[in-house]
């Protein structure tokens, strides 16, 4: 039974109403938000608690009814207003020593702004679609022309015999590349944006996607007058499944930025196997330059959508700001992640990983993993020099004295700034560490990419690092 008087309630300023009611369903307290949602500027006191609620209360004969049981559990009502309007409220009523208490909270905000909310969604979602679909017809119209000129400037070509007729028609041949390149970039964001877009997995020859990059750009980068040095890592297998079109797309982005970038200097590619589990591997790719650089405070908006580092940079080198930021998607669609290391006038390094499955054909074809033998590559420093081969295998003796010896010599030449010596030893180290521990090879990295920015803190601390890592990490002197 509920009880005939209230007594003192701590509830007068809370924000849900609170109505306390005997056992004749007569209100027997309201509180200010009750006073204040039911217009009931002179109290609640004495009305029957189903005027207010006549979906949950009724009265029977001289008694009332609940229609709903006392207790935790959340029913949604309808509560009238004294002037007898109506709004949806979550209403709950407790019973605790013969006091029944309802409480209850207007949802009609609530539902308004989820009705709004849902209608916002739904009309994004749409404009989404409109947009996409916008973007694809617009695409594929610019592409048209574009390949029509494209290709009637081909067919000029062979029969131009005048050399500034001929510079015309290259000039014209390249912008529609660029253009090509525009219109792709700008397809593959849409889709990205819209969750469409899907990776297209088999089976490719990793040396052979190496090989057909480096051969995009070498022209390129050789005729501004830059050193282009490329290596791959003898772990690096010939075959692998992934989608090596996407990972053409960010290796030619990222080359292309260092090229339009770099005015005196080098570029360098390399690509190195930094760790595998049963089935997949991971590869890592780093791009080098000795260009322009950037500071530290505009790195974060390198991989932002439509951003370019200031507006001068826009106006000098073109450019849509899209790039990177469709590169940052695709490395992530593909398991890894892709950073930045810069100094403004001293050049950047890109680099980002990706985890491409093991070959299936190999595997099955040996049982085992798959084992590739090393082939001739271009390095920063030229030919090894004699101790590297014969301390090829890492944790040996051999191994560990030469790797003391090119330690050595990097620090001195660290010390007389001979940056293209320090380089040299760099490489001769890398490869003396290329079938060492995970951890071995990440340091080595982290120095190699300090030395190329010449960074004397990041410099001194790796050498501490590796000289820590290869004095433990030693294997059997066999």
């Amino acid at each position: 039974m509920c009880r005939q008087n209230s007594g003192m309630f701590p509830f007068e300023n809370v924000l849900e109403i609170i109505l306390a009611f005997d056992d004749n369903g007569l209100i027997t307290y309201d509180n200010a938000a009750a006073r204040e949602k039911l217009g009931y500027d002179q109290g609640l006191r004495g009305v029957f608690i189903g005027n207010v609620f006549p979906g949950a209360f009724h009265r029977e004969n001289e008694s009332w009814e609940a229609v709903y049981p006392f207790g935790s559990e959340i029913h949604r009502v309808t509560a009238y207003r004294k002037n007898q309007t109506c709004f949806p409220a979550d209403m709950r009523v407790v019973q605790q020593e013969g006091l029944c208490l309802c409480m209850a909270n207007d949802v009609l905000e609530k539902e308004f702004l989820s009705r709004e909310l849902e209608q916002v969604k739904e009309e994004a979602q749409a404009a989404m679609r409109v947009k996409s679909e916008f973007v694809a017809n617009v695409t594929h119209e610019l592409r048209t022309p574009v390949n029509g000129i494209s290709g009637q400037v081909r067919e000029l070509l062979p029969l131009e015999t005048e050399k500034e007729k001929l510079r015309k028609l290259q000039l014209i041949e390249r912008c529609c590349g660029e253009m090509n390149k525009i219109i792709n970039n700008i397809l593959d964001f849409s889709k990205l944006e819209a969750g469409k877009f899907t990776l297209e997995q088999r089976r490719f020859s990793l040396r052979g996607m190496i090989d057909y990059v480096m051969a995009s750009h070498k022209g390129r980068i050789t005729e501004k007058g830059l050193d282009f040095f490329v290596t791959v890592s003898p772990g690096v297998p010939e075959y692998a499944e992934g989608d090596e079109l996407r990972i053409v797309q960010v290796l030619n982005n990222l080359l292309s930025n260092a090229q339009k970038f770099t005015s005196v200097g080098k570029i360098t590619l390399e690509v190195i196997k930094t760790a595998q589990t049963k089935d997949s591997i991971e590869l890592f790719f780093l791009v080098s330059d000795t260009g322009i650089g950037i500071e530290a405070k505009d790195q974060e908006k390198l991989f932002q959508s439509f951003s370019q580092v200031d507006a001068s940079t826009s106006r000098k080198y073109g450019g849509t700001g899209l790039g990177l930021s469709i590169c940052r998607q695709l490395v992530e669609l593909m398991g890894g992640s892709i950073n930045v290391e810069s100094a403004k006038g001293k050049g950047t390094t890109f680099s980002f990983s990706v985890w491409v499955g093991k070959d299936p054909e190999t595997e099955a074809e040996t049982g085992e993993e798959t084992v590739v033998a090393p082939r001739p590559k271009l390095s920063f420093g030229g030919n090894a020099p004699p101790e590297q081969q014969d301390a090829s295998h890492y944790g040996t003796a051999p191994n560990r004295e030469a790797l003391q010896k090119n330690l050595s010599k990097l620090i001195l030449s660290v010390e007389m700034e001979n940056w293209e010596k320090a380089e040299m030893f760099m490489e001769t180290i890398r490869q003396l560490t290329s079938d060492a521990p995970q951890e071995v090879s990440r340091a080595v990295l982290r120095l190699k990419m300090a030395i190329q920015k010449e960074n004397y803190e990041k410099i001194s601390g790796g050498i501490d690092t590796l000289k820590a890592l290869t004095e433990t990490e030693g294997g059997d002197d066999t």
